[in-house]
């Protein structure tokens, strides 16, 4: 009867797990770091709603006060019953353009990036260094040149003239033009192969497949036209042509500064963005990771 030796091979010893770093204390810091810089943002809302609800004396008064002594819930509606400015008019004025200078932007920048990563042409890349160009020149350089042409078009106090000349942004054509070089080029293959043109192969591939990277640059663009004051200021000369910001500067003069009253409409003024960051912030972050921008 034979036997069989046993095998006294070693076997390996299984790698030792690696000890994630950080630990309780690390989970502790970065959490309390991170309270505190929630905190600091937090800081300027929190002093434009506290300054909105209380009245002038108590906003200039010596002795701070975190919290208005009564609140004046008056003032919310104080902005829209000023006859001196059209709150109301500014604040439609500005829904129009923001949404309308948004869609445009999207639309031809969108296409002028899928242009420039797909269509195969022979002075692509000239075109393109064109476009990186236009983001190295100052804005004032074109300012005067702007509103000459605006003016002589007669589009002064005009939506025309407050949209139209924004509708090409040559930084939101680039952030399109990355993007699409990293869209999978099978789909469209794919798309090309079913007798699609470019244009449908964009439009019925590419858009419902990029909706999230759509919906970062959207939320960057109407923000950006939202908050646009100087532009506005020149080209709405009348009140009734106004957009918000015109309408917030009109506010203060070199006789009277009313406190409660500027920071009540900066509240209002502040809240459809914060609505849209709100809604819209887990695309603005998907869609600026997908263009390869890291901070």
């Amino acid at each position: 009867m034979t036997t069989t030796a046993p095998d006294m091979r070693k076997t390996p010893a299984a790698p030792a797990k690696k000890k994630r770093g950080g630990g309780v204390l690390g989970n502790t810091g970065l959490y309390i770091a991170t309270g505190v810089a929630a905190l600091l943002f937090l800081i300027p809302f929190y002093l434009i709603v506290r300054n909105a609800l209380m009245t002038d004396p108590e906003i200039t008064g010596e002795n701070w006060k975190w919290f208005p002594t009564d609140i004046q819930w008056g003032n919310i509606t104080e902005p829209f019953k000023d006859e001196t400015v059209d709150f109301g008019r500014a604040l439609w004025n500005s829904w129009v353009v923001a949404i309308l200078h948004t869609s445009g932007i999207l639309l031809i920048c969108s296409l002028a990036g899928y242009g420039l990563a797909r269509i195969p042409y022979r002075h692509t890349n000239k075109i393109f260094y064109a476009v990186l160009v236009t983001l190295m020149i100052p804005t004032a350089v074109t300012f005067v040149p702007s509103f000459v042409l605006v003016s002589s078009l007669g589009w002064v106090d005009t939506y025309r003239g407050l949209i139209i000349p924004g509708l090409f942004s040559g930084f939101t054509c680039f952030l399109f033009r990355q993007y699409f070089l990293g869209f999978p080029k099978e789909l469209e293959e794919a798309a090309r192969v079913d007798g699609l043109s470019y244009w449908g192969a964009y439009w019925r591939v590419v858009v419902p497949n990029s909706l999230n990277f759509f919906a970062a640059m959207a939320t960057i663009t109407f923000i950006s036209g939202w908050n646009s004051f100087l532009w506005p200021l020149v080209i709405g000369q009348d009140p009734s042509a106004w957009t918000i910001q015109v309408a917030l500067s009109a506010y203060m003069t070199n006789q009277t500064v009313n406190y409660h009253l500027i920071f009540m409409s900066t509240a209002i003024s502040i809240l459809p963005l914060v609505l849209v960051f709100l809604f819209l912030q887990r695309w603005l972050v998907q869609g600026i990771a997908q263009t390869g921008i890291k901070g």
